[in-house]
């Protein structure tokens, strides 16, 4: 399985200025899904030092990051994104899985599979 969230340059340099800043050797980027918020799955951004057996990794423009395996079936195919404004502004997924999302964006219902 290829990674299977694309992350834009903006959020890289936005994670190398917060990996820089947090000086932990082997520290890198986690994204995935946890069970909660108001839609009933909660997205994840970390920064972390303890790799995962199932975890699915990429190196992108020097950065490490982390997907676990259960988490990458829910992000296929989502962006992972930064923007600075002021207003609704910070790291964002954009997910095509999502069926619906809460209105602060950081949870979201899956898409039902059809079997």
């Amino acid at each position: 399985m290829s990674f299977p969230i694309t992350v834009t340059e903006r959020a890289l340099k936005e994670v190398k200025r917060l990996l820089s800043k947090e000086n932990t050797p082997g520290a890198f980027l986690r994204l995935g899904v946890k069970g909660g918020g108001c839609s009933g799955l909660e997205y994840l951004m970390k920064i972390d030092s303890e790799p995962r057996q199932n975890d699915l990794i990429v190196e992108l423009d020097g950065v490490l990051v982390a997907c676990d395996a259960k988490s990458a079936k829910l992000l296929e195919g989502a962006s992972f994104d930064y923007t600075g404004n002021l207003i609704g502004g910070g790291f964002k997924f954009n997910n095509p899985n999502a069926e619906r999302s809460c209105g602060c964006g950081t949870s979201f219902t899956p898409k039902s599979v059809q079997g």
